[in-house]
């Protein structure tokens, strides 16, 4: 019967153990090992802790129960597992707490035959805290790549819609450049000229800040074309008002036509 293989640990677990630098005092090594998301059951059988002494443990991981306090206070499942070395997994668990650190915590030793005394407990605690530091620092430069990531996905978005508001807007213009034509050859008694159209902007390879100083630029053409619109439509109502009120002039109160330059007899 064939013996069933051992499974390996996956890397994206690997990658979630945070380890700190070994301590050797007289012969007794010390190492930690940290983890947000592994239990300690499962820091306490890594591989290179097999030959150690003592696994001592604690984790502080976040309850299910909620609080009845109003301000919703977060509560904590907290516990720790000595391993025959008396005390430690509490001051694990203190080591957990004064750095507000959520995951378990495995501190490794190797007795190395002589009894070291309390400065232990300031390895163990030592080890512990440089596990979770590096695992804060690498939590916080991971926070940093994804709110960069996420920046860049919106200023991608942003910039896509820009682009498609400057290509409407230089349609627009163009409808408006083809209307002011159109009203100054009827104010002008003139044959329309109609404005040649513009080859299109190639946009999409333009940086956001250049993007923003044309959409400014976009702003002002088409403000400055609708003023010109306005100005040349008051005086096309100026003159239809004058031909209006001379054509009523020329017409007598029965709507005959009167010749205006013959004098009454």
């Amino acid at each position: 019967m064939a013996t069933k293989r051992k499974r390996s640990s996956s890397p994206t677990s690997e990658l979630s153990i945070f380890r700190s630098a070994t301590i050797e005092e007289q012969k007794s090594i010390f190492v930690a090992a940290f983890s947000p998301s592994i239990s300690a059951k499962e820091l306490q059988t890594l591989p290179d802790f097999r030959t150690a002494t003592h696994k001592i443990a604690a984790w502080r991981k976040r309850s299910r129960q909620k609080s009845l306090m109003p301000d919703s206070k977060i509560l904590y499942d907290l516990g720790h597992d000595d391993d025959g070395e008396k005390w430690a997994g509490g001051r694990l668990n203190n080591v957990l707490k004064d750095t507000q650190a959520e995951g378990a915590v495995v501190v490794a030793r190797w007795y190395g035959g002589q009894n070291i005394g309390p400065i232990r407990f300031t390895h163990i605690e030592n080890c512990a805290k440089e596990a979770i530091w590096k695992w804060k620092v690498a939590d916080t430069e991971a926070i940093k790549e994804q709110a960069a990531k996420k920046q860049k996905m919106e200023e991608g978005i942003k910039h896509k819609e820009l682009v498609k508001n400057l290509q409407e807007r230089d349609y627009n213009i163009f409808a408006l450049r083809k209307l002011l034509s159109e009203k100054k050859a009827k104010l002008n008694d003139e044959e329309l000229v109609p404005p040649t159209p513009q080859k299109p902007q190639s946009y999409e390879k333009m940086s956001m800040d250049i993007l923003t100083r044309v959409d400014k630029a976009r702003d002002a053409t088409i403000a400055f074309i609708l003023k010109q619109i306005d100005k040349i439509d008051e005086e096309l109502m100026l003159v239809e008002a004058l031909e209006d009120c001379t054509q009523d002039l020329g017409e007598d109160a029965h709507g005959n036509n009167v010749d205006l330059f013959t004098a009454p007899s």
